[in-house]
């Protein structure tokens, strides 16, 4: 059956790349790097699915570029020789099938917990912009589900940068194609960008301009690594996630001012989230995001960076906003997770039907046996071609 998805399905040149078409699989954080923070055998299934599936682009899970400890156990990381190696597998894995993959590099910030056994192992502090918790958390694996604390305020924050542009490196050695910076839901970045979280009064706080400042220099030293155009940056101005949000006019200036700043990068993509239900948690009574239309807010400023839309997208959304010329790729999320041949699915007219198992989202931490760690990951089946 032929496909009516013609403009989603069209290939996308990014630079010295090449995307076979233009659905892309979005970050997406799955907690299965047992028994610690380094990539196994399973995830280099579940990604080598993926590619095998059609994706035009692959964007790995939330890669840490130092030890933390997420509410999320045994989130892979990148700051090691081993970790390398691992992915190293994995990128070669994709590539055999025809994939091109970036890895999302990620640093918490202030939503660690400074008693979990990873951020207790670092030997460092968790870290923010300023020492101003944020609102919920809920670390499961811990006496008593706490939730976020007070952070330490960071008082060099090019030490953290250096960690960003190690990470870098170590994602070039790893096989990757580029790397992505998270800048999105509440984690750092978007931490120093936020004057809720962000009370600094030296060159990184303050005015829009200081306070996106962190994230800038971030970018820039991923470029001086990279290349432009093998560099990328997720953002999701609609905050709520992880306690983030301005109020609006604040919030569009803060991020119409970042967002025009990084596309002046000539980027290898912006990839912008919409406001998402799920991630506008309510706090004091009411809901926490600042809900504003992004595509249309945002879009005026970027010029030169192809820009990829995720967040609650169908097929068919999607198709129409890039023969609009609104978008340029569109990244999907969940239906990645129940669909490892999404692409191909699209390509041929198949229903993207799969039911999605919300107890299998995330792995059952490092205790978890093997084949309990398979569920809900790599065992969702491929459709007949």
């Amino acid at each position: 059956m032929a496909s009516t998805f013609t403009k989603l399905l069209e290939p996308l040149a990014i630079g010295p790349l090449t995307l076979r078409n233009r659905v892309v699989m979005s970050a997406l954080t799955r907690s299965r790097s047992v028994p610690t923070n380094v990539p196994n055998d399973l995830n280099l299934e579940y990604y080598a699915q993926r590619a095998r599936g059609g994706a035009g682009l692959i964007t790995t899970e939330g890669t840490m570029i130092c030890q933390q400890g997420t509410e999320w156990q045994n989130a892979p990381g990148i700051w090691n020789q081993d970790q390398v190696a691992a992915w190293k597998k994995i990128t070669d894995a994709v590539h055999a099938e025809g994939g091109v993959i970036f890895t999302q590099i990620w640093h918490l910030g202030r939503v660690s917990h400074p008693d979990a056994p990873e951020q207790k192992a670092s030997g460092m502090p968790v870290y923010g912009p300023s020492s101003i918790a944020a609102r919920g958390g809920k670390f499961r694996f811990l006496p008593g589900e706490p939730g976020y604390v007070t952070p330490v305020a960071l008082d060099d924050p090019s030490m953290l940068i250096n960690m960003y542009r190690q990470a870098a490196i170590n994602a070039k050695e790893a096989g990757f194609d580029g790397v992505e910076l998270h800048a999105a839901n509440g984690y750092l970045v978007q931490q120093f960008l936020d004057s809720t979280s962000n009370k600094r009064t030296d060159a990184y706080g303050g005015s829009i301009e200081n306070r996106a400042r962190f994230g800038l220099e971030i970018l820039k030293e991923l470029v001086s690594i990279w290349g432009s155009k093998r560099v990328a940056v997720r953002l999701s101005p609609a905050g709520g996630y992880n306690d983030m949000g301005m109020p609006l006019q604040e919030n569009i200036d803060t991020f119409r001012y970042f967002i025009s700043q990084a596309d002046d990068l000539d980027l290898a993509y912006i990839c912008l989230v919409r406001y998402i239900p799920l991630f506008d948690p309510i706090i004091d009574g009411k809901h926490r995001a600042t809900k504003h239309d992004v595509l249309e807010t945002y879009r005026p400023c970027i010029k030169k960076s192809p820009l990829i839309l995720n967040g609650g997208l169908t097929p068919e959304e999607a198709n129409q906003l890039i023969a609009a010329k609104k978008i340029d790729a569109a990244a999907f999320g969940i239906l990645w997770i129940s669909h490892p041949d999404l692409a191909k699915r699209i390509e041929h007219g198949i229903p993207i039907d799969a039911k999605l198992d919300p107890k299998t989202l995330y792995g059952g931490g490092p205790q978890s046996p093997y084949e309990e760690q398979k569920k809900g990951y790599t065992d969702y089946p491929a459709a007949q071609l």
